[in-house]
């Protein structure tokens, strides 16, 4: 069974950095059943989807409340999806997921992948 195991968080002031991981089990990148993965965050009553990596070519997104702050990558060879964080703001407070998505350059979409991981808690605060 597919699962994602996020990591990386932690207490940051404003202005710092943060780089999350995300592993995935189960599968490989070559043998996963989606195209993409992305990264969310969860903080207060919504979830938010913040960028997203196709693991087929080089199409990213990134939503406008991060643009210019995050940088998603991934690591084939390790399974793994990294999303670095850099300018925290206390709006940034949360928890991050990752997650199979749809992803193009000018958005990014919700898979019917329902095995959501246990997250990791990004809090940012003076």
């Amino acid at each position: 069974q597919l699962r994602l195991v996020e990591s990386g968080g932690g207490l940051v002031q404003p202005g710092g950095s943060l780089t999350l991981s995300c592993k995935v089990s189960g599968s490989t990148f070559d043998t996963l059943d989606y195209y993409a993965l992305g990264w969310f965050r969860h903080g207060g009553s919504e979830r938010e989807g913040l960028s997203c990596i196709s693991i087929r070519d080089a199409t990213t997104y990134y939503a406008p409340s991060v643009k210019g702050r995050v940088t998603i990558s991934r690591n084939n060879a390790k399974s793994t999806v990294y999303l670095q964080m850099n300018s925290l703001e206390p709006a940034d407070t949360g928890v991050y997921y990752c997650a199979p998505a749809y992803c193009w350059d000018y958005a990014l979409g919700y898979t019917d992948f329902d095995n959501w991981g246990q997250g990791t808690q990004v809090t940012v605060s003076s």
